[in-house]
């Protein structure tokens, strides 16, 4: 089992959901933890609360679609700790609707966030983990990177892109580098993505499915990337499928 006491962490997207909570559960696990996203005011709260349970966070105001913001914010963490050892890629945007509404600027938001944007911050740690001959990089991609859904398709699209990269980045840096690489593929999940859905359809539609079923929660998937973090150093956990109970498709 990896002993994740004293790891350095990074976390994108870390200001709410999925982000958060992970940010919360390595901590809790023994890890420094970098929180990253453009809410300074959201992190400040975040680092109080992990700081009352006795970890210890850095806040990082970082854009993952400007990369001199990203090196600007990897380069605090190293020279506060001194190494990144794990690498969470979760920014993301998921503002639904169908093709022929044509929200093209929604389309270009999300191709730059949800796959740019990692490969942007993965190409910014990544020679950090190269130099040490360690690391560990957790994807987010989504059941979306495994099905396509109408109103999705753009959003599915992004996600099976990272998903595609995973894998590659796995058979590329694992064996060469010592590097472990892991794609979470979370179901329906309690986050803010619903926020950004301007149809007022499928905004609905989500909102009457999250009282269809009990959605999981953001700490749900933060264990979920603290197991596969602690798998013994021979292990690396590639992919998680992790579905609500209930849901059925």
């Amino acid at each position: 089992m990896t002993n994740l006491n004293g790891k350095i962490a990074l976390v994108t997207g870390a200001s709410s959901g999925i982000g958060a909570a992970t940010a919360a559960r390595l901590a809790e696990a023994g890890a420094k933890v970098g929180i990253a996203a453009r809410r300074i005011e959201k992190l400040e709260g975040l680092k109080r609360q992990i700081e009352a349970k006795g970890g210890e966070a850095q806040v990082i105001e970082m854009d993952v679609v400007d990369p001199a913001s990203i090196e600007a914010g990897v380069k605090k963490l190293v020279d506060a700790y001194g190494a990144i050892d794990i690498l969470v890629n979760n920014a993301g945007l998921m503002p639904l609707s169908d093709i022929d509404q044509f929200k093209v600027d929604e389309w270009h938001r999300m191709v730059d966030v949800n796959v740019k944007g990692l490969l942007n911050t993965t190409a910014a740690v990544l020679p950090e983990m190269i130099k040490q001959r360690s690391g560990h990089i957790f994807n987010m991609s989504s059941i979306a990177g495994r099905k396509v859904f109408k109103g999705l398709a753009v959003y599915c699209a992004t996600k099976h892109a990272v998903a595609a990269f995973s894998d590659g980045l796995r058979m590329e840096v694992g064996q060469k580098h010592n590097i472990r690489v892991t794609c979470i593929q979370p179901g329906a999940v309690a986050t803010e993505l619903y926020d950004h859905i301007t149809d007022p359809g499928y905004r609905q539609q989500m909102d009457e499915l999250s009282g269809q079923m009990t959605f999981l929660q953001g700490e749900d998937i933060g264990d979920t990337i603290v197991f596969a973090a602690e798998a013994p150093a021979h292990v690396d956990v590639a992919e998680l499928f992790v579905m609500p109970v209930e849901q059925g498709w």
